[in-house]
């Protein structure tokens, strides 16, 4: 066998990112975000429990401006992967298949997963002003 310089396969410097390929790596990547999350919860539940003072010095160190960045990317992250799961789940379906099909429902997630950020921003008041 000769000493070939090429790769065996597709790697990243070749490889042309396509929609349906970036969505499913972004579904993976925020599938993961959500589990790290997921350690919130009953450090929250702690903190709610442990009496008013606690509670309120806890609101106040969450109604920074960081915090609320970092709560609005959440709510997006959260209605990204919903909405794509929802995809993967008609895909298993037979559903969508298509080429064409596939990459409006791709534009779809994307625009649904802001929209529904931006109506949260809304109902949670999350305006974050510098």
């Amino acid at each position: 066998m000769t000493d070939s310089k090429r790769p065996l396969s597709p790697h990243l410097q070749i490889y042309k990112p396509q929609l349906t390929s970036i969505l499913s790596i972004s579904h993976r990547i925020t599938g993961v975000i959500l589990s790290g999350f997921s350690v919130m919860i009953p450090i929250t539940l702690y903190f709610i429990i442990s009496g008013e003072n606690i509670f309120n010095d806890f609101k106040l160190i969450l109604s920074h401006h960081f915090f609320k960045l970092f709560f609005i990317f959440i709510i997006f992250v959260l209605s990204y992967h919903f909405t794509n799961g929802i995809r993967h789940l008609l895909w298993d379906l037979g559903f969508g298949l298509e080429i064409k099909e596939s990459y409006l429902s791709g534009y779809l997630v994307i625009i649904l997963s802001l929209l529904f950020t931006v109506i949260s921003m809304f109902l949670f008041q999350l305006q974050v002003g510098f």
